[in-house]
Order: structure tokens, then C-alpha cells, then sequence
């Protein structure tokens, strides 16, 4: 699973990359504003979402191009 998200994320341009990363990171504010007021059920989709920005952030990376 982990290789068809880093494919998927590969194929992108770096243009829609560095979109997913914007939405990912006001993605992991909203998930760290519930948790902080105990709205959270699914403690494990923070750790998701940060992976998920790691990863995003990695593809950047390998390209040479500055976060």
C-alpha cells in the first residue's frame, strides 16, 4: 500500500504537490485542534496525516526542490 501512495505521489507535478502538502497541513491542524478539545474518535489519522506529509515532503526532496 505504502508503494501505490509513493507511486501515485511520484506521478504528480510538483505544482500539485506542493497543493496536497497546504491541504495535508490544514488537514493536521484541524486533527490537532479536535484532539486538543476531545472531539477526536480516530486518534491514529494525526499519525496518518504525518506520514502523509513526510512522505509528500520526501518526494520534494528528491527532486531538489525547498519545501
Amino acid at each position: 500500500m505504502k508503494n501505490s501512495i509513493l507511486n501515485t505521489l511520484k506521478d504528480m507535478t510538483t505544482q500539485e504537490l506542493d497543493t496536497e502538502l497546504k491541504n495535508k497541513k490544514s488537514e493536521l491542524f484541524n486533527l490537532r485542534f479536535q484532539l486538543a478539545t476531545g472531539q477526536l474518535q480516530n486518534n491514529a489519522a494525526v499519525r496518518a496525516c504525518k506520514k502523509d506529509i513526510a512522505r509528500i515532503k520526501t518526494v520534494l526532496t528528491q527532486r531538489g526542490v525547498k519545501n
